[in-house]
């Protein structure tokens, strides 16, 4: 039999089949398997993307050398996946065949020194030992090196090695008799207090055996060195066993899940998904429903005709913040039945998740972006939550779409695809008014209150409360009243750090990244200033670093001076700021919502991430500290953007019996996508942005690629740019638009200046092979310095 692999090299050269002969010893390879090939002098990684009992090459193959698990990892679903996306999203294969799997289970390569004779291996140089020549920095040893090798006295090894470590544990079962126990128990010395505890357990207890040596050590504080000796004395016998790392046990037993009842418009919805789930259809919903119109309960109910069908359910969320709510329902909902795969999880936890789900043993998948390749087998539903998120979207190669490859899976699957949100994405709601999605709308919340109320308050005719210009006297005066009645206090401010700028008022300067085209930002608790995009970090100054003055100021805002700012305005309040600083440790999204939620905070601050799928029944008001700041982003989608944020933060006040209220500053109070958030009319919104889309030729009315060169030398990026905007214009015509090449809106990041093309087009045959192409040249520019990235449907133009 004849394997077909990709192997684990990303390059033009290799992004193609390479077939290796199946050893009989070797009889356990699927399509999915990860595979050890030779290739070329050393070895390397690969998956087999095939199977064939010929072949046409005429010389001899090679042998597979090693099948590295005893399940494929990868199912023929996601092997056929990774070739389709590939060709429409211009990634090499094995980057997304990667991409489908936990980070930990990338394959670690090593380059060995060997000795050939026993003369060389007595040399200093080895000390009885292998070399690792990744790990050789001295010059010296690196000439005696090379000297070897070119005398055929040692030779260089190529290593792969496995980073997925099983966790394992040991298991202790009773190896003796019940009236052996007994004899036992008189014989021990009553000083011997551990022994007395142990015996004392399994006379008491034996139908609980066998237990682990996590639950001896909890449950009789026995140490591990006492249980070895146990098994000496042949009292007990032990098995190491695997075990999986449990990322859901602090979700146990917190929250009973509860009997809901649906109103007419859920079991409308609700009706229309079972009967696709129940006919095998891969029909895509747009459940569009007010903030509180219990999208969540229609998830769950939908998940559970899924299971009822023998089918398993994949859910997706945009952020990591909301993963613990949601789960906390999901699970109380589900138990066991659940598995979930996202940023926050330690290595460990994602690996375990992740064989969980491949082995068949979660029916249940909750988790963001990355989520959408989970394993899973017979899915009969897959929903995505908050659809019309960016972050659906990787930045990065590969650059697939959540929503694009969910599509793909459903096609697969013969399975609905419910795509949910109260501020609905222009491409999808478009597509649904066209009839390509059906549209199920909730129009009313759940519990039947009305939605909040929204003030907004325009910040140029305001006095403010303070010296930081922040915080209006309106708003101040509202968050105490809400703190007197002992209700909590949700802020908005979608930028962290303490000041925007540092600018000296002697000669004007202003302190800059050295690696990219932009200011510092001022972060105040850490004593750095630091950049968002290259995490450049330089102690806070307390002169000019241009002129050494000491007049230097910090302007602009972020969340932790309005943290401090309100700890003077309003001293009583407890405050817990919620922004990518507060949250880089493992498991901090999860304390600060639960403290917020069990009251042990009355204000939660923070930036995006608390915008939505939040559920606080005690939070009466949310305010938005400047409804401008994604307002004011030069992208063709700034409108959408800030409505879908100003809608969705909204709908976090007044979610149970109280009232809820909301108040924006702005300096833009007549803008369309501020006015219509306050009433929350998306239908009018989506009007009134289709025209100004339209007259824009911007999608949904055209499709998008964003063309990236960049370089560290700014002129060949721009040269190279111009080669490509005239292949284009050679061969695209009307009505395809190509525009740039121009400088991004931040010329340089990390080193890189990049200049940027975008071509909107509605039909183009030609594009996708230039692209193909353009791909490909990508890898023979890249020795010189450039660098060349295709996004397909960017989020972001800028």
């Amino acid at each position: 039999m004849i394997a077909q692999v990709i192997v684990d090299v990303a390059a033009k050269q290799t992004d193609r089949v390479f077939e290796y002969n199946i050893p009989p010893e070797l009889k356990d390879v699927e399509i999915g398997s990860r595979v050890v090939v030779p290739f070329g002098r050393r070895k390397v990684q690969g998956f087999v993307v095939g199977i064939s009992e010929t072949t046409e090459f005429s010389g001899k193959l090679k042998d597979l050398l090693v099948v590295v698990d005893e399940l494929p990892p990868l199912t023929p679903e996601l092997v056929e996946l990774s070739d389709i996306l590939a060709k429409r999203i211009f990634a090499y294969r094995i980057t997304l065949l990667q991409t489908m799997l936990p980070r930990v289970m990338k394959a670690n390569y090593r380059k060995i020194l060997t000795p050939l004779d026993e003369e060389t291996a007595k040399l200093s140089l080895f000390n009885k030992e292998e070399i690792d020549l990744n790990e050789v920095t001295d010059l010296k040893q690196i000439v005696k090196i090379k000297k070897l090798i070119e005398e055929n006295k040692a030779k260089i090894e190529y290593l792969v090695e496995n980073k997925a470590k099983k966790k394992q544990e040991y298991l202790y079962n009773l190896a003796l008799g019940q009236n052996a126990y007994l004899n036992i128990k008189a014989q021990i010395k009553s000083n011997a207090v551990n022994q007395q505890k142990l015996i004392k357990d399994i006379i008491n207890n034996q139908e609980s055996y066998p237990k682990t040596a996590k639950q001896l050590e909890s449950e009789l504080n026995l140490s591990a060195g006492f249980l070895k000796q146990t098994v000496e004395k042949g009292w007990l016998k032990r098995d190491l066993i695997e075990t999986y790392r449990d990322p859901l046990a602090n979700f146990k037993g917190k929250n009973k899940s509860k009997e809901i009842t649906l109103n007419p418009g859920q079991n409308r919805a609700l009706s229309k998904i079972s009967q696709a789930i129940k006919e095998r259809e891969n029909k895509t919903f747009l459940l569009e429903g007010v903030t509180g119109s219990g999208k969540t309960e229609v998830y769950l109910h939908a998940i559970q005709k899924a299971l009822e069908s023998g089918r398993n359910a994949l859910m997706l969320v945009p952020e990591i913040s909301l993963t613990p709510q949601m789960v906390e329902q999901v699970k109380a909902r589900f138990g066991s039945n659940v598995a979930v795969l996202h940023s926050g999880l330690s290595t460990g936890e994602r690996y375990d998740e992740w064989r969980r789900i491949r082995r068949g043993e979660a029916q249940v998948v909750v988790g963001a972006r990355s989520a959408v390749f989970a394993p899973l087998s017979n899915v009969g539903l897959i929903i995505i939550d908050e659809e019309h998120e960016s972050s659906y979207k990787q930045e990065d190669t590969p650059r697939y779409h959540a929503r694009d490859v969910a599509l793909l899976r459903s096609k697969y699957h013969h399975c609905p695809l419910v795509l949910g949100s109260a501020t609905p994405s222009l491409a999808s709601r478009a597509r649904a008014q066209k009839g390509n999605y059906e549209l199920l709308r909730l129009t009313e919340r759940a519990n039947s209150k009305a939605l909040p109320e929204v003030t907004l308050i325009d910040l140029k005719q305001v006095e403010f409360a303070g010296g930081q210009f922040d915080l209006s006297v309106d708003l101040v005066e509202k968050i105490k009243e809400k703190l007197a009645r002992r209700e909590q206090v949700i802020l908005l401010l979608n930028r962290r750090g303490f000041a925007n700028f540092m600018l000296c008022r002697s000669c004007g300067y202003v302190m800059q990244c050295p690696n990219c085209d932009i200011s510092l930002t001022m972060h105040k608790d850490t004593g750095q200033m630091q950049c968002h995009y290259c995490g450049y970090k330089t102690p806070i100054p307390n002169k000019c670093p241009n002129c050494q003055e000491t007049q230097i100021r910090f302007l602009g805002t972020g969340t932790q001076k309005v943290e401090e700012e309100l700890k003077e305005l309003i001293p009583q309040a407890s405050i817990l700021r919620m922004d990518v600083d507060t949250t880089r440790r493992k498991g901090s999204y999860k304390k600060i919502l639960d403290k917020f939620g069990a009251g042990e905070a009355n204000i939660l601050l923070g930036t995006q991430m608390i915008a939505k799928g939040l559920d606080f029944p005690n939070v009466t008001l949310v305010g938005v500290i400047n409804a401008d700041t994604s307002l004011q982003v030069p992208n063709f989608n700034a409108s959408e953007k800030t409505f879908d944020l100003l809608t969705q933060v909204s709908g976090r006040a007044g979610r149970a019996d109280k009232k809820g209220e909301v108040m924006i500053q702005t300096y833009n109070p007549e803008h369309y996508a501020i006015e219509l958030a306050q009433s929350q009319d998306y239908e009018s919104f989506y009007r009134k942005e289709m025209q100004v889309r339209h007259q824009g030729n911007y999608p949904p009315f055209f499709y998008t690629v964003l063309i990236s060169v960049a370089s560290k030398n700014e002129q060949a990026a721009a040269k190279f740019a111009f080669v490509v905007k005239r292949k284009l214009m050679q061969e695209l015509h009307a009505p395809t638009i190509v525009l740039g090449p121009t400088p991004s809106s931040i010329a340089k990041i990390k080193n890189q200046y990049f200049y940027q093309i975008l071509v909107k087009y509605k039909k183009e045959d030609k594009l996708n092979p230039i692209l193909h192409e353009l791909q490909d040249e990508a890898q023979k520019i890249k020795k010189q310095g450039l660098n060349v990235y295709i996004d397909n449907e960017p989020e972001r133009i800028i």
